[in-house]
């Protein structure tokens, strides 16, 4: 038996839409398998990344309620899951120590910094310089500063201006307010009356 004409068309149009609806969604099949993955590589670890990072800071620090520190720093990152957990300032520090009346006890800057927090302990690299309230000037390239017992030391050189002498030597130790000071190898210019 013969189907009306009418009938085909209908036929055909929808075999051409499954047929073309087939070749569309395979397309896309293929086109989702074709894509790139991007897989970025695993950090070696994770206490490589710093926990907080900082910039332009400038920041006070109080004991007990009052304000004992003042901290100026271009750059501050944290790393507290690392061990020892410390804070770096490699692009240089500026810090300055108040007495109970807020007055400058002693001021210092340097090149790098770090400050082990567990240890309380500062070692502050390249350029350190140093000025107390005497108005005595150190210049060295390495320091600590054990913040707990308050006592600052050093193995490298160091050069101490006075108003009447440079006091030069290798090793140094002193109480954190830097007035009762000692150089563990001397050498010096002293001036002499004729």
């Amino acid at each position: 038996m013969r189907q009306p004409q009418s009938d085909k068309k209908t036929i055909n149009n929808t075999s051409t839409t499954i047929a073309g609806l087939a070749i569309v969604v395979l397309f896309f099949l293929f086109s989702c398998n074709d894509s790139k993955k991007h897989i970025t590589a695993p950090l070696e670890s994770p206490d490589s990344i710093s926990l907080i990072s900082t910039y332009g800071v400038t920041t006070l620090i109080s004991d007990s309620g009052r304000i004992s520190y003042k901290i100026e720093a271009e750059e501050w990152l944290m790393f507290e899951k690392r061990n020892p957990p410390y804070w770096a300032f490699e692009k240089g520090v500026y810090l300055e120590k108040y007495d109970n009346n807020m007055q400058v006890e002693a001021n210092l800057s340097c090149d790098t910094a770090y400050f082990f927090s567990k240890a309380e302990l500062w070692q502050l690299i390249g350029n350190v310089h140093i000025e107390n309230q005497k108005g005595e000037k150190f210049y060295t390239d390495m320091l600590y500063w054990d913040q707990d017992s308050g006592y600052i030391y050093s193995d490298s050189y160091i050069k101490i201006e006075q108003q009447e002498q440079i006091t030069e030597g290798r090793g140094f130790n002193s109480n954190q307010n830097l007035t009762k000071w000692q150089i563990l190898n001397t050498e010096g210019i002293f001036p002499i009356e004729e």
